[in-house]
């Protein structure tokens, strides 16, 4: 069974036995179609998936892949990948689902609770006991959302600049922000972006300055470290109230870059966020890498049983 993660910035290939031997692991860049474009998203996939056969010594594809993919947001996101994956040829079946399920799969040892991404942008995906399933639609400003390294980011740009211009409140973000760059004031950043001499994508560089400016005290980071636990509880309150689970002790996953922070009072607003809904749900950062969940929901639907499932979070585990 060959597994996949592609995020907006990376991928995660596995291979993966029917009794959950993992037999071989392969990373790369973005195969997102909207990050690199369909043509060029399958064909590194392809070369991934090629170079994880020959790591294991297969000769034949898998008989199923499951790809947890970023933009697979819409049903005809959806349709449009699994036809260019069945056109070719990976594997002999074809699973597409959001990259959140992933994170939720691996996360939730019983299958069922909320996955929160928040890594360049943010979604939320949600499964209920009994198999119902709802997300957010995940398209950034146009559905309502706000999060992820691009929008912490460009809130702290904007910072510095009104700080440096007399707009906003004084902070260290002045400083940070340029120093990053190699420039001296904010406004220089702003012109790079603008003239195209930094790339935008550079602006998800500042969320870890932005974290630790927070975690030093300096209230206007702080603020954009709140409303970033503030926007990641809502989103998980929503999906349980929609599931009608905020009664019950629902894991709460929370996956993607965002959550490589350590800063501990971020954590707790999301937690006191979740809490004030759901008492009992649990809420905790993802520790193996997501493709563990797409392997799963491929072991799932292969009905390989608790024994290779265990086989093969330990397997990750050591890894």
């Amino acid at each position: 069974m060959l597994a996949v993660d592609g995020g907006n910035s990376k991928t995660d290939v596995a291979l993966v036995a029917r009794n959950g031997a993992l037999l071989s692991q392969v990373s790369g860049p973005s195969v997102s179609h909207q990050e690199v474009g369909l043509e060029a998203g399958i064909a590194r996939l392809a070369g991934l998936a090629a170079d994880a056969l020959r790591r294991a010594g297969l000769p034949e594809r898998p008989v199923i892949g499951v790809y947890c993919l970023a933009g697979a947001d819409l049903p005809r996101d959806v349709r449009m990948v699994s036809r260019a994956l069945e056109a070719a040829g990976l594997a002999d079946g074809t699973v597409v689902r959001n990259d959140a399920f992933a994170v939720l799969r691996a996360g939730a040892p019983r299958g069922w609770g909320v996955a929160v991404i928040c890594g360049a942008g943010v979604n939320c995906a949600a499964v209920a006991p009994d198999g119902r399933t709802t997300r957010l639609a995940g398209l950034g400003d146009i559905s309502g959302d706000w999060g992820g390294g691009q929008s912490i980011g460009t809130d702290a740009l904007g910072a510095a600049v009104r700080a440096r211009d007399g707009r906003g409140s004084r902070t260290a973000l002045e400083r940070l922000v340029p120093a990053h760059f190699g420039v001296s004031r904010p406004l220089d950043v702003t012109n790079r972006l603008y003239t195209g001499s930094i790339s935008q994508r550079r602006i998800l560089e500042l969320a870890p300055l932005v974290f630790q400016a927070a975690a030093d005290g300096d209230a206007v980071a702080r603020a954009i470290v709140d409303r970033m636990a503030d926007e990641i509880a809502a989103m998980a309150v929503a999906m349980l109230r929609r599931l009608h689970l905020t009664r019950s002790d629902a894991d709460v996953v929370l996956g993607g870059g965002i959550f490589r922070t350590t800063e501990p009072e971020f954590y707790a607003r999301i937690d006191r966020g979740v809490a004030a809904v759901a008492p009992r749900a649990r809420v905790h950062r993802l520790e193996p890498r997501p493709v563990l969940g797409a392997a799963l929901l491929g072991l799932d639907l292969l009905s390989a049983g608790p024994r290779a499932e265990r086989r093969l979070r330990e397997a990750f585990a050591l890894g």
